[in-house]
């Protein structure tokens, strides 16, 4: 029997639910109205080609029948196994489980429940049963492979018990013991990130409201000493009583912000080496609107490197600058050093880069976006948005490469359990993109992505064929083990490249963590080998594991690189007048 208690409680839970209902209607409604006739704008289809690959799986199976054969045999016993486990326990007998290492089940409550648990592992069978069955295709291009493989683990994610209401018992329990409020709230924060990506859903990953750039992030000092058409440079303050002659600057990715390297002092790599006593500049590049629609990667290369590199020297009196490019800007970094080789231009000392590829044919999983049908639906795109790509759009590719870690555990955490945002200050970052120029972006994805062409040394830029083979500059190569952008593999061919004495680093961790991962930390642990044999798999047998971060190890080679030591460099007395303090800007501007 309810008493008085119970049955309030349950009218408000009622109450609460019909709210959330008709908050979700309501903004599901007006989301409907606002999406256009993809069939009148010309939209295809499947610019993914996700058709296509899958037809290809098909057909290989369709010709070795034993393998499905074998495929369902190995799911039915799964399954009669399962059934049981689930029979036993049902009678009270519990067999001994393996830890759950799924972070979407490693709730307890999962198990605890003899339906919840029977849910959990039949998808678990199934899903793992249906990727490992496409996985098992060998005789087809691995490109359409991989795309297949990718796509069916996209979908398997998506349909995962825990992103569903009444699918999770953390989230049934959790409306329950609200009395429906954490639906409303949840409810609520679908409604605000609908709102916010204005009818495409822009799941928040992080409360952006507690950091501010140049405020509580992006705050080491310093001043702009200059600003272009494409960057503001950036001199940080000295903190040492001496600082190392040959200045160290920056290039950052542009289709991030620099601040991923100055997020807060605990953490910024920035910091870091000025208090290591290196004189550091960081390029902040503008954030592209329409009037760059037509801007070129060459126009990037001239008025980006080459422009960088004469005003650090310029403004330092220093002869030649030490170089760092991380991710596009490491690719772009290096298109100009092979083109500054052919000149004979010798302003770049040596040259560091943060997980970059300058040979394609083993890069990540971007590769799967670089289709020629994706290409022309991504210029539709830009030309719809007056031909740039809006920076939201690079946040879902990347995202959707980590799907259950930057899509499906934020959209249970906020919509289902309608917990409070927490303040992390790298998924804020994360959350700060940037628009790319049509002509830039299109021609950097068909070029290096599509057609590998600087590592073939088919690449002409300036009128120089480029060839890394007269890059003879030291260069210092840092790779993430977990790396899923720019894999360890993908970058150890790159560095092969290079016509110069090359050091090698595997660093535990990605592409973002990789990187930004500070001494004081002690997090993950890095590798070193001397040798630089021609393979990954032979380095890896030769190479010794360190601890902790791999920041001590560059700034001892990097400290080789940069000359004696001298008076501090105060920027307000170098050749260029400060036009403000850091960050400038240029990394204020919104996308």
């Amino acid at each position: 029997m309810f008493d008085a208690e119970n049955v309030r409680r349950l009218e408000e839970l009622s109450v609460n639910i019909a709210r959330a209902t008709m908050t979700a209607q309501t903004v599901l409604a007006r989301t409907v109205m606002k999406q256009p006739d993809m069939e009148a704008v010309g939209a295809p289809t499947d610019p993914f080609q996700v058709g296509p690959a899958m037809t290809e799986v098909m057909k290989s199976l369709a010709t070795r029948p034993e393998k499905v054969v074998e495929a369902q045999s190995d799911l039915l016993n799964g399954y009669l196994e399962l059934w049981g486990q689930m029979a036993r326990r049902s009678l009270g007998v519990t067999d001994e489980k393996a830890a759950v290492k799924d972070k979407r089940f490693s709730d307890p409550r999962w198990e605890q429940n003899l339906v919840f648990d029977m849910m959990r592992q039949s998808y678990l069978l199934s899903s793992n049963w249906l990727n490992k069955l496409i996985g098992s295709v060998d005789d087809i291009d691995p490109l359409v492979k991989r795309r297949a493989e990718f796509f069916t683990k996209l979908l398997t994610d998506a349909m995962s018990p825990a992103n569903f209401l009444l699918t999770n018992p953390v989230a049934i329990d959790t409306l329950v013991s609200s009395k429906g409020e954490t639906l409303v709230k949840g409810m609520q924060m679908f409604a605000d990130d609908l709102a916010r990506g204005d009818g495409k859903l822009k799941i928040s990953q992080a409360d952006y409201s507690r950091f501010k750039v140049g405020e509580n992030v992006a705050t080491t000092p310093g001043k702009v000493v200059y600003r272009g058409d494409f960057f503001e440079l950036l001199q940080y303050t000295p903190t040492t009583e001496q600082v190392y002659e040959i200045p160290l600057l920056i290039f950052p990715p542009w289709i991030n912000k620099f601040y991923i390297l100055d997020l807060q002092a605990k953490n910024s790599m920035i910091k870091w080496l000025v208090d290591q006593g290196f004189s550091v500049f960081v390029v902040s590049w503008v954030n592209p609107d329409i009037s760059m629609k037509d801007v070129t990667f060459e126009d990037y290369m001239f008025g980006g490197i080459y422009e960088a590199t004469q005003k650090v020297k310029a403004q330092t009196g220093a002869k030649t600058v030490n170089t760092v490019g991380y991710c596009i800007g490491g690719t772009l970094l290096g298109c100009a050093l092979a083109h500054m080789a052919d000149k004979g231009d010798s302003s770049i000392n040596s040259a560091t880069f943060f997980t970059a590829q300058h040979d394609f044919t083993e890069a990540g999983d971007l590769l799967l976006f670089t289709s020629e049908p994706w290409l022309k639906e991504l210029e539709r795109q830009m030309d719809a948005a007056g031909g740039v790509l809006p920076g939201s759009a690079m946040a879902d590719t990347f995202n959707s490469l980590r799907a259950n870690d930057l899509v499906w555990s934020f959209f249970v955490s906020n919509y289902l359990l309608g917990k409070d945002l927490t303040p992390f200050d790298l998924l804020c970052w994360n959350g700060d993109q940037t628009r790319m120029p049509k002509a830039l972006h299109i021609f950097y994805l068909r070029t290096f992505y599509g057609h590998n062409a600087l590592s073939k040394g088919e690449l002409t830029l300036g009128g120089v064929k480029l060839d890394l083979k007269k890059v003879k500059v030291p260069i210092y190569e840092q790779a993430g083990r977990e790396d899923h952008i720019a894999p360890p593999g993908s970058v150890y061919k790159g560095s092969k490249l290079f016509g110069g004495p090359v050091t090698y680093m595997m660093a535990g961790s990605g592409h973002i963590a990789g990187v930004v991962n500070p001494p004081a930390a002690q997090k993950y642990m890095h590798w070193l080998n001397d040798a630089h044999p021609d393979t990954l798999e032979a380095w890896l047998a030769g190479a010794t594991e360190h601890p902790g971060s791999w920041w001590p190890h560059w700034a001892g080679w990097l400290g080789k690189l940069s000359g004696e030591k001298i008076a501090p460099r105060d920027p307000a007395k170098g050749h260029f007048k400060v036009l403000g303090d850091a960050p400038g800007t240029y990394v204020l501007v919104k996308s």
